[in-house]
């Protein structure tokens, strides 16, 4: 079994910036992929960024693209995801996830294990 705790959510005001954090534990895989997905009220969740940890490759939603940065530590098992210009439209839970093949994804039910989420409210 997986676990994935998130941290770094907040309130902040439009064009600040939040990095947020996945810290995974449990079983470990020789190859997954991990990803940032976001739901916000009334909406589907959806997709925000992947990461391949072997290599590093990664995938961004065109609503993220410039403003968002996946990365990850492989020595801690943690995920990031620096957010920068934030604005009201990011406002949502956000959720970590984690696919147990290698390849990134942004499908939601290709990931195996998912957080709890934490929430991102940006304010005008």
């Amino acid at each position: 079994q997986v676990q994935l705790a998130e941290s770094g959510g907040g309130l902040v005001q439009v064009g600040a910036s939040l990095r947020l954090s996945c810290a995974a534990s449990g079983r470990t895989f020789s190859d997954y992929a991990m990803g940032w997905f976001r739901q916000a009220p009334g909406k589907e969740r959806e997709f925000v960024a992947a990461i391949r940890w072997i290599g590093g490759s990664t995938l961004y939603a065109d609503s993220v693209t410039g403003r968002f940065t996946i990365s990850r530590e492989n020595g801690k098992a943690t995920l990031y995801l620096q957010m920068n210009n934030l604005r009201p439209e990011d406002t949502a839970v956000y959720y970590c996830a984690l696919r147990r093949l290698g390849l990134e994804s942004r499908r939601p039910e290709a990931y195996n294990y998912w957080g709890q989420g934490t929430q991102v409210t940006v304010s005008e």
